[in-house]
């Protein structure tokens, strides 16, 4: 399935306050709850998917980030992931990052990439104002919700 169409699903479960929504297409079966785990099917068989089996052992998943948003305590606009995947600060490896700490953006400025699937997803402000802090180091995973950047 589509990661547009996923993104589509999730976005409609958020804003409709519906529970829970369960889309069949061929072989996929994707079951989205809200405030639950995502459940993608092949075959039937049932496979349940959360942030935090994505994010893999060890690697923390969003506990870390919403930690520091915690103990960071700034007022402001909270920017968070609109899915799941790799966080990424810059255009390239070599390339200076898109936002720093400090810096002044409009909303509609691209502020980072999240890598899904292998598919570079730029993600645009959605607030004007001054980054006052980034929640999340370059190259982490992070869940579909997690705080990324604040803005103020």
């Amino acid at each position: 399935m589509d990661l547009r169409k996923l993104k589509k699903l999730i976005d409609l479960v958020q804003e409709s306050g519906i529970g829970e929504i369960e889309i069949t297409e061929g072989e996929e079966k994707v079951k989205i709850v809200r405030g639950g785990a995502a459940s993608i099917s092949p075959s039937g068989q049932a496979a349940a998917v959360t942030g935090a089996m994505l994010a893999g052992p060890g690697e923390g998943g969003a506990a870390p980030a919403q930690s520091v948003a915690a103990e960071v305590k700034q007022e402001g606009h909270i920017v968070k992931s609109p899915m799941v995947g790799t966080f990424y600060r810059s255009p390239s490896p070599e390339a200076k990052p898109f936002v720093e700490v400090g810096q002044a953006v409009k909303a509609g400025d691209t502020i980072c990439i999240i890598e899904a699937m292998k598919l570079m997803n730029e993600l645009e402000s959605d607030a004007t104002g001054t980054i006052k802090a980034v929640l999340v180091e370059n190259g982490q995973p992070v869940e579909y919700g997690q705080p990324l950047f604040i803005i103020g």
